[in-house]
């Protein structure tokens, strides 16, 4: 519990063998009441590492995407009774110890979602960010920001907190199921008038990080371009999408 607020941590993992029980060690549990890995038909042990860490685990029967990870993860969250759901990747990419200023940020009442960016406080090189990665971040960052009219530092981080009505409130179904949910998702927090703040969240690149490649980058990038669009014409009354319709398809819980 903080400040009266049940946390629950959630965690989309896809081959986290490796890095999965060391991520886990270092979540603050004096804070934390439940942690939970939805695990995306992996080829590793992942499933058998998360049952000998006593984590709650959900494993679907088919690789369904990223995005549809995330849905498994914020759905299950809610069920357990979360008012904060924290999603951190398990593969040890950002510091787990955020996650007791992220969490309170929210249960502060300040924030309605918090994210943890790799691009404040000029630490993503350093931490062995690939620099097409770096230079993309910037550029899509940039004309999101100047397309919402927004002034975020990165809209590209896996480390995110959310509050519960946040979660119930936004149409989460009628994202993607792939990469680009991510930004769908942070886009709709924004048109329903959410409160977002941001810290800085150093991140180490290793072999283990989880990532994309080139060609799934391109993808991502012209997704993105597309949502901001999207968001943009919905705002100015141009025209209607179901990912920013209030009566979209919502979490069931």
């Amino acid at each position: 519990m903080l400040n009266g607020k049940k946390v629950v941590v959630v965690m989309p993992a896809y081959n986290a063998e490796k890095t999965l029980r060391k991520t886990v060690d270092e979540i603050p549990r004096d804070i934390v009441d439940d942690m939970l890995v939805t695990d995306d038909h992996s080829n590793d042990r992942t499933a058998e590492v998360a049952r000998s860490l006593g984590l709650k685990l959900f494993i679907h029967d088919k690789n369904l995407g990223y995005g549809a990870n995330q849905k498994t993860c914020y759905r299950e969250a809610l069920k357990l009774g979360a008012d904060v759901v924290v999603m951190l990747h398990p593969d040890y990419q950002y510091p787990p110890k955020l996650i007791t200023p992220m969490a309170g940020l929210i249960t502060s009442g300040m924030f309605d979602a918090v994210l943890g960016s790799r691009i404040l406080g000029g630490l993503a090189m350093n931490g062995g960010m690939p620099v097409y990665k770096y230079i993309s971040n910037r550029c899509l960052t940039l004309a999101e920001n100047m397309l919402t009219g927004q002034k975020l530092s990165e809209y590209h981080t896996g480390y995110r907190a959310f509050s519960r009505e946040v979660l119930l409130s936004i149409p989460l179904l009628e994202n993607s199921d792939d990469f680009v949910f991510d930004n769908q998702m942070l886009l709709q927090v924004l048109h329903f008038g959410y409160r977002i703040g941001e810290i800085t969240a150093p991140s180490v690149y290793t072999e283990e990080s989880s990532s994309i490649n080139f060609s799934r980058s391109v993808v991502y990038g012209f997704g993105v371009l597309k949502t901001a669009l999207q968001y943009m014409s919905q705002k100015y009354g141009l025209a209607k999408f179901p990912i920013f319709d209030r009566n979209g398809r919502k979490l069931a819980v």
